[in-house]
């Protein structure tokens, strides 16, 4: 079996979720009045990260905790609404040549899988007409009466996405060398590495770097 991986942000994606995302909590008709909570309490980490006192994975992975707080009490339903409503404008912003990649792939019966640190839900309401075979993101959890609380989130990132990956393969005899990855930014390079066919998406320098270095192709 093949597989095709993809990264989200800055590759299937061409801008940054997270910006979106604060905007769209912002500007909400239902929902700002939580958005000053937010951004006072992500302010501090924000800071310390800037000035290389908090390491940038905690400062994401921090943010995505305290975004989700402006939805506590709120239904399984309703962030799915909430997550839609950004799906038009998204998919205005896909990579047209990377979406060809995924059409293509799919014609040749790879198996294809998106990896990502967004929120899973969210990918799964933004990516509607894509077919995966997995999306492999960070679950927002919900209590068994389908409300959202508190609760620990693990970010997916970094090398925490091959494991996950791997974990989802796990029992299935995969073509590797003749397999496919994407991505943007060295934090890809673990999953990149996977394949026999890695793929650098507009890629940040030391990424852009490593590919040519290595003769991997770039797209540009």
């Amino acid at each position: 079996m093949r597989v095709a991986i993809f990264d989200f942000d800055g590759t299937l994606y061409e801008e940054e979720t997270f910006k979106l995302l604060m905007n769209h909590l912002k500007e909400h008709p239902t929902y700002h009045p939580q958005y000053k909570r937010f951004y006072r309490s992500i302010v501090p980490p924000y800071i310390a990260n800037k000035l290389k006192l908090y390491p940038t994975t905690n400062m994401k992975k921090r943010s995505m905790q305290l975004y989700l707080e402006a939805f506590e009490g709120r239904s399984r339903d309703e962030m799915y609404q909430y997550f839609d409503e950004l799906k038009e404008q998204m998919q205005k912003n896909f990579n047209k040549k990377v979406l060809e990649k995924l059409n293509a792939h799919q014609q040749e019966n790879v198996h294809i899988y998106l990896v990502s640190g967004a929120y899973t839900q969210f990918l799964e309401r933004v990516t509607e007409g894509i077919s995966f075979k997995q999306i492999i993101g960070t679950e927002i959890i919900y209590k068994e009466n389908s409300v959202y609380t508190k609760s620990p989130l693990e970010h997916v990132n970094g090398a925490m996405k091959t494991q996950k990956l791997l974990e989802q393969l796990e029992g299935q005899e995969i073509d590797w060398e003749n397999s496919y990855a994407y991505g943007d930014s060295y934090s890809d390079l673990p999953v990149l590495e996977l394949v026999g066919n890695p793929i650098a998406v507009k890629p940040e320098e030391k990424l852009r770097n490593l590919a040519q270095e290595r003769g991997w192709e770039i797209i540009r």
